[in-house]
């Protein structure tokens, strides 16, 4: 009898700690899934466009000439051409690729958008000298708009335009760094374990 009472109280008390266990297990996958759920929340908040904008500005001189007659005689087309260029550098953070690993809860960013560089030049020509046979044209407008627009370009990269963007680029990312450090998770990027801003910095800026 007192057998079959133990045999029983071990039964119940088995079947017990096998509910606690299903439970905790579901609690505990509950928590995986709230936590994935919210990282996955805040990427779409930070998956936005990221623009840092500037302003430059040039004068150059175009200048061209058509000779005639074993180039005794030449006919010489010039302007003054003034610019004003509005310049954005973007990175559309709704284009980075991201990995979720629940079970080892570790984000793994796979690839981060390069920069979108867009000039939107003003030209304005003055003092512009032509003749009949060496008027301006669509091509003489092409070479200028080109010329303009690779002079830009020189100037974009020995500005701190680019650095401005990528360290905009970075703050946004941290946002992430912060959600996932306070969740207990971690964050990768290129095979690095990210702990702070400055290795984004190092990995983004190289």
């Amino acid at each position: 009898m007192l057998r079959r009472i133990l045999i029983g109280i071990g039964v119940i008390v088995g079947i017990f700690l096998l509910f606690k266990f299903c439970d905790f297990k579901k609690n505990d996958d509950e928590d995986i899934t709230y936590n994935t759920n919210l990282i996955q929340q805040q990427i779409l908040n930070v998956g936005k466009l990221v623009v840092t904008e500037g302003h430059f500005s040039e004068v150059i001189t175009y200048k061209n000439q058509q000779k005639y007659l074993l180039d005794m005689l030449s006919f010489e087309k010039k302007a003054l051409v003034v610019v004003n260029a509005d310049v954005t550098v973007a990175y559309d953070l709704h284009k980075m690729k991201y990995d979720i690993d629940e079970k080892n809860k570790t984000i793994t960013i796979v690839s981060i958008p390069k920069e979108e560089i867009k000039i939107s030049p003003d030209i304005q020509f003055y003092d512009v000298e032509q003749s009949k046979l060496n008027p301006f044209t669509g091509d003489d407008y092409n070479k200028i708009n080109k010329s303009v627009k690779a002079n830009l370009a020189k100037k974009i990269e020995k500005s701190s335009l680019k650095t401005n963007a990528q360290n905009r680029l970075i703050s946004e990312l941290s946002k992430i760094l912060i959600l996932t450090n306070t969740m207990g998770w971690k964050l990768q990027y290129e095979g690095k374990v990210i702990e702070s801003e400055k290795d984004f910095g190092q990995k983004i800026k190289l």
